[in-house]
């Protein structure tokens, strides 16, 4: 009977560790900066090892191994309420979008019609889904970001549609 209770009560404390550690994920991959962070100024270069301890588990599917959220999660629900501010990479801080460029495209993903900081952008063509596209990524940690679109129509100064997995985030609000 003893061995029995143990057992129980062992794989409802292990329920209940794995339960917070999500929570504790989710939070970590909508995190919300009070202040701008420290942008990185060299190209930063870590280990696989290394992205894991920095990284959640989902945020490190995405940035270090090209993967793609959910469309309409938490993150984009969370995305849409955020007002005036500046997107970082997630992974190494680099700016990389506005508030400004950001715009409702409708796709399920945080979208944006320009980068805010060129320069902390790259782009290279992307044909691991049977077809060509073009793959954005952070110029200074190499993470996958998303994808660019162009000619969708969008009312926007650029017409592109920088799709970008939220998750990859980091949002700063402006000061006021």
């Amino acid at each position: 009977m003893k061995t029995k209770f143990t057992l129980i009560l062992a794989a409802i404390t292990l329920v209940f560790s794995a339960a917070c550690a999500e929570e504790k994920n989710k939070e970590k991959a909508m995190e919300t900066a009070k202040e701008a962070p420290q942008e990185p100024t060299e190209k930063v270069v870590k280990t696989d090892e290394e992205w894991k301890k920095i990284l959640t588990p989902e945020q490190y599917r995405i940035l270090r191994k090209s993967g793609t959220e959910a469309a309409h999660g938490d993150v984009y629900h969370e995305f849409k309420k955020q007002g005036e501010g500046a997107y970082h990479c997630a992974g190494c801080n680099a700016l990389l979008f506005s508030s400004k460029e950001k715009f409702d495209s409708g796709c399920g993903w945080p979208s944006f019609y320009d980068p805010a900081k060129a320069q902390n952008v790259t782009t290279k063509t992307d044909t691991s889904g049977g077809y060509v596209r073009t793959e954005v990524n952070c110029a200074k940690c190499d993470g996958h970001l998303g994808h660019v679109f162009e000619g969708e129509g969008f009312n926007t100064p650029t017409d592109k549609r920088y799709c970008i997995n939220g998750v990859g985030l980091k949002f700063v609000p402006a000061k006021k």
